[in-house]
């Protein structure tokens, strides 16, 4: 197909050890598991938009500076130096682990303030996402104010489970794109997103089913993630093998790497797998959220992230 590229990562299947997520391990079947497509951005504009109306999401291939985004890794890490996150006197764009605890308190106090800078502001907002975004959206892009960012330790159980984005923007459109950025090479093993394929059109349904459960609820209760017709917390579900089989798909995964940046539906399930990292290395990710200016906006996505903000 026109404007893909060809995968790195599809012969390393085989030697991939199964992924693993909330205790359980991924099933590596043909049938089970497979690889994101990635795709050439400079694909014409009105093929991109077919391929991501298509397949739930565009996985851009070096859309970004690589060395910008090592940069800005060094960055945030050197900031959480102080924290035990990270080993002591180690190259933070290595981002090495710590052994043993770390200050939790003091390294999401400091997570909130970098989220809040204007170094990290100017990373989410670069000239060249911002122009994409405005032609891939057919409008003025609006950068959602509220913008999260990830670490993930090493050999840790914290994961993400499958869910799919709208759950939590229901207060505005649903013509919601989300940016997916790795913040340094995370290969598949390190816990990088993977994405329940064909899911977009799953996720569509499940929010149809939803909004004819809710029709007695209140408004403020229909937009909650947190409402009685949800699961705690508004996933989908934190079984991410029994998902490929009761839905008879794969799971995607991918070997990303600084400067690429995925983009996918607010109705694509999507979840994360463990921190293996055999050299012991942070993942760090950023999550963002695009629309047109012009369509109605999530007024609670108007605020920075707070940690337990209830989105």
């Amino acid at each position: 197909m026109a404007g893909l590229l060809q995968p790195a990562s599809h012969a390393a299947v085989a030697g991939l050890a199964p992924l693993e997520a909330n205790g359980k391990n991924l099933s590596m079947a043909p049938h089970r598991f497979g690889y994101l497509e990635p795709t050439d951005a400079a694909t014409g504009i009105a093929a991109l938009r077919g391929r991501y109306e298509e397949h739930g999401y565009l996985w851009l291939k070096g859309f970004l500076k690589r060395q910008d985004v090592l940069d800005f890794r060094a960055w945030v890490f050197s900031h959480l130096m102080e924290t035990g996150l990270l080993k002591p006197g180690s190259d933070p764009m290595i981002g090495l682990a710590g052994q043993g605890e770390f200050d939790k308190v003091l390294a999401d106090r400091r997570l909130m303030s970098l989220v809040r800078s204007v170094a990290y502001e100017g990373f989410c907002a670069q000239p060249r996402l911002a122009a994409f975004m405005d032609e891939f959206l057919q409008g003025i892009s609006y950068l959602h104010k509220r913008k999260i960012m990830r670490f993930t330790r090493p050999n840790t159980n914290a994961v993400t489970p499958a869910h799919y984005d709208l759950v939590y923007l229901r207060g505005g459109t649903s013509r919601i794109v989300t940016a997916w950025i790795p913040i340094g090479d995370i290969p598949a093993d390190m816990g990088g997103l993977v994405y329940l394929e064909g899911s977009h059109r799953i996720g569509a349904d499940m929010e149809r089913e939803f909004a004819a459960k809710s029709v007695s609820l209140t408004p403020e209760e229909r937009i909650s993630a947190f409402n009685k017709n949800m699961t705690e917390g508004g996933w989908v579900s934190k079984d991410l093998p029994d998902m490929a089989e009761r839905f008879d798909t794969r799971w995607l995964a991918a070997d990303y790497e600084a400067g690429d940046v995925v983009l996918h539906s607010p109705y694509m399930i999507h979840a994360s797998t463990t921190n293996r990292d055999p050299l012991g290395r942070l993942r760090l990710s950023t999550d963002i959220r695009y629309q047109n200016v012009e369509d109605e906006i999530d007024v609670r996505w108007n605020n920075h992230w707070s940690l337990g903000d209830m989105l």
